[in-house]
């Protein structure tokens, strides 16, 4: 499949895949963790879900409603997602007794679904092909389902197999380096290597989210829920802002020269 014209690139619902995309990508993974965890434990589950629920709909919908990629609206839907996608995870442990090597695996199937389903439809995984709500709502289902997948994968290594949340971070710090490896080392397909490296951006926040919050007791730096939140929800307001005000990730218009973003999907 052909990549998409000049003027359809233009319009692409995501941003151009930088390093800064990948730094807020991982910032607003801790951030959402940090967020989801204070407000199920201060106002409850049955509260505090649906709030989520509704900000993810609210965001979603101003983002369907662009053109384009516009900064504030998707990075938005990206932390609307990240505070509910850890919730959506954590229910099947915490309310079904599930364990997390039960879920890790269920979304992971659910995840390599979204795909299969996604590639049939539209014959490709290229994110510069989102340029039509079907598409993107595809996108957006399948980022959920990485969020869900990276918050129980992470939890499994810290909790199942006993590694603590630093050494998790560590891991998954280590592992997200794979992809960069297999796409500039050995020329891997790209589309893989990105969302291989986006799945794994959720346990490598989450588990710094979680290190900050825990206990010293648990192995963390025992900073507590809502000064975690705030801190890593600061840091997350920041890069959004700045990359707002300076166009960061905006993509040129028809005819300009092509920018050389890291990962980026190829079409197949």
């Amino acid at each position: 499949m052909m990549r998409p014209s000049r003027q359809e690139y233009a319009h692409t619902k995501v941003p151009e895949i930088t390093s800064w995309f990948w730094v807020t990508k991982i910032v607003m993974t801790a951030t959402g963790e940090a967020i989801s965890d204070a407000m199920n434990q201060q106002l409850g589950p049955a509260i505090a879900v649906p709030i989520m629920v509704v900000l993810m709909g609210v965001t979603l919908r101003w983002q369907l409603r662009q053109d384009r990629y516009r900064t504030l609206p998707y990075w938005s839907v990206v932390a609307a997602i990240s505070i509910f996608g850890t919730s959506a995870a954590d229910g099947f442990h915490v309310g079904l007794g599930w364990s997390y090597k039960v879920t890790t695996v269920m979304f992971a199937v659910i995840l390599a679904f979204v795909f299969v389903r996604w590639r049939r439809r539209e014959g490709t995984l290229d994110i510069h092909s989102i340029f039509n709500r079907r598409r993107e709502r595809f996108y957006w289902l399948t980022v959920l389902a990485t969020f869900a997948l990276g918050t129980a994968l992470g939890d499994f290594t810290a909790t199942i197999l006993q590694l603590d949340y630093l050494p998790s971070f560590l891991l998954f710090g280590g592992v997200i380096l794979v992809p960069l490896v297999l796409r500039f080392g050995f020329s891997i397909n790209a589309v893989f290597c990105f969302w291989f490296a986006y799945t794994i951006t959720r346990p490598f926040g989450a588990s710094w989210a979680d290190y900050s919050d825990m206990p010293i007791d648990q192995a963390g730096l025992n900073l507590g829920q809502i000064p975690t939140a705030i801190y890593l929800g600061v840091i997350s307001i920041s890069l959004v802002g700045y990359m707002h005000a300076k166009r960061i990730g905006c993509r040129q218009p028809a005819g300009a020269a092509d920018l050389s973003p890291l990962l980026v999907p190829e079409a197949d």
